[in-house]
């Protein structure tokens, strides 16, 4: 992960993008490369989302890069660490979530 970011950090240096970089950005940014990520798999069944050809699967890819890229520039720039964050979400869904109330069940929970 460090070496991601240091690229990144680098990356735009060089370009002298940081400029441009505020959480805002970042945020705006993300979301649209979410949602171009989405458009791959908009009206299919899921059984054909399980389905993909080389193609695909290769500007899916992609899409994923530019999602990481930006969760990461956003999770530098506010001084988070991704990693711990999601690590520590998975301590609180595990509370919120119980397997015995869960378990099997895509219905939403509310505690």
């Amino acid at each position: 992960m460090k070496n991601l970011i240091e690229q990144l950090r680098t990356f735009a240096k060089e370009r002298d993008w940081g400029q441009f970089h505020s959480p805002k950005n970042l945020a705006m940014a993300l979301s649209v490369e979410v949602a171009e990520l989405v458009e791959h798999f908009q009206w299919l069944t899921q059984a054909q989302s399980d389905i993909t050809d080389p193609k695909n699967l290769e500007e899916i890819k992609q899409e994923i890069g530019d999602i990481l890229i930006y969760l990461t520039m956003l999770s530098d720039k506010l001084g988070i660490d991704p990693i711990r964050a999601a690590k520590d979400k998975i301590k609180i869904n595990n509370k919120k979530y119980p397997i015995e109330t869960v378990k099997g069940r895509a219905k939403k929970y509310n505690v």
